[in-house]
């Protein structure tokens, strides 16, 4: 695999989009605000970016928050949404399109996007374009941290060291143990559980490797039996009290880092790519993935 693949260089760029993006983010926009209750809608990537949101923004006490598959989404009136924000990359995806198009006239939308001129723009009463940290790789890194950047900023969060921690974790060193692992469960609370599902994910579709996500506390009522030696059990955010010394006993590497847990995603998203490197793997093309998942709708009898 080349060593200038677009997902290393779309990785590598995201302290400048995060920085843009906090700086939209902090202006305000069509973003909903205190005290309405919102429905967040994504797929894969987008949809744990929208499980991060919601527990955020439930946490800093800005209103009830829904996350969302866009498939699996109950949006009807008796849940008394105030606004849908849907999140997608490519603007194309069936799913959300479906849900945009079925709330139209009912409930505002706003959308997170990364390439503008899509359907999902027509189809959305507001937009919040961020083609800066729109990507060439299927697998995506920049897009989704950024859009959670600017949602971050929005709620007036200060993500300046979000930012110089994703400058550090772009330059830490990779441990062996890391690319040679044979398991990795990821964890977190809180808004990082999303961070955890979104590490798992990277590592399935860049290099093809078995990876599991839990809640932090869920972690010892049943998964933590796969922990072995030669398997890594990550944390993002604080850790439970015990949890190391539990995991530790298992034989398995333990990773927790100080850094801000979006810029330690970055560090996964590079372990993912030199996994995949190491597997001889193009993450530019996983197997059986596309950029955008566009279904065939059946023609109406």
């Amino acid at each position: 695999m080349s060593e200038t693949s677009y997902m290393e260089q779309e990785l590598r760029s995201q302290p400048e989009t995060w920085q843009e993006a906090a700086r939209i983010g902090a202006a305000g926009g069509p973003l909903p605000e205190p005290g309405q209750r919102v429905a967040v809608v994504g797929c894969g990537t987008s949809w744990f970016m929208a499980q991060s949101y919601a527990a955020l923004r439930e946490s800093a006490g800005a209103g009830v928050t829904d996350p969302f598959a866009a498939s699996e989404a109950f949006l009807g009136s008796a849940r008394g949404y105030d606004a849908v924000v849907a999140i997608t990359r490519s603007g194309t995806t069936t799913e959300v399109l479906r849900i945009l198009e079925a709330v139209k006239g009912r409930i505002p939308t706003v959308t997170i996007i990364g390439d503008p001129g899509t359907p999902a723009t027509d189809l959305s009463d507001a937009t919040v374009a961020l083609p800066f940290a729109d990507e060439r790789s299927v697998v995506q890194t920049r897009f989704a941290t950024t859009a959670l950047t600017l949602l971050r900023a929005h709620l007036g969060e200060d993500v300046s060291t979000a930012v110089h921690d994703a400058r550090e974790a772009l330059a830490a060193p990779i441990a062996p143990e890391w690319v040679d692992a044979e398991q990795f469960s990821f964890l977190g609370t809180g808004w990082t559980f999303g961070l955890a599902n979104e590490a798992a994910l990277k590592m399935r579709e860049a290099s093809q490797s078995w990876t599991e996500s839990y809640p932090a506390m869920e972690y010892r009522h049943g998964p933590i039996a796969i922990a072995a030696p030669g398997r890594v059990t990550w944390l993002f955010g604080e850790a439970p009290e015990g949890l190391e010394a539990d995991v530790a006993r298992t034989g398995a590497h333990f990773v927790r880092h100080d850094r801000d847990p979006l810029a330690d995603l970055v560090l996964v998203q590079r372990v993912a790519l030199e996994r995949a490197r190491a597997r001889g793997l193009n993450p530019d093309s996983p197997r059986s993935l596309t950029r955008s998942v566009m279904l065939e709708i059946p023609a109406a009898r």
